[in-house]
């Protein structure tokens, strides 16, 4: 995947998660669509992540296409 193609998934993958929210205002989320909402926010966390290691790669001099998408819960659990 390049940035371009990670890009594109981050805006899509917020397009729906805000289509989510949205459509739920004020009456909040079934059990199955909260765990959908997660598993967007995680998405769109490791897709973010992996953004990040590509230009750090690159400003490093190295290769970009050497990043790979980390686990779940390595970039859910980063100090913020």
């Amino acid at each position: 995947m390049n940035d371009e193609q990670i890009v594109t998934e981050i805006n899509r993958l917020a397009e729906e998660e805000h289509r989510l929210e949205e459509a739920h205002v004020g009456e909040g989320l079934s059990p199955g669509e909260s765990e959908k909402l997660r598993t967007i926010e995680v998405a769109l966390d490791q897709c973010w992540d992996l953004l990040r290691q590509r230009r750090a790669r690159r400003n490093a001099g190295q290769d970009p296409d050497d990043a790979a998408v980390r686990p779940a819960p390595v970039v859910e659990n980063y100090r913020q």
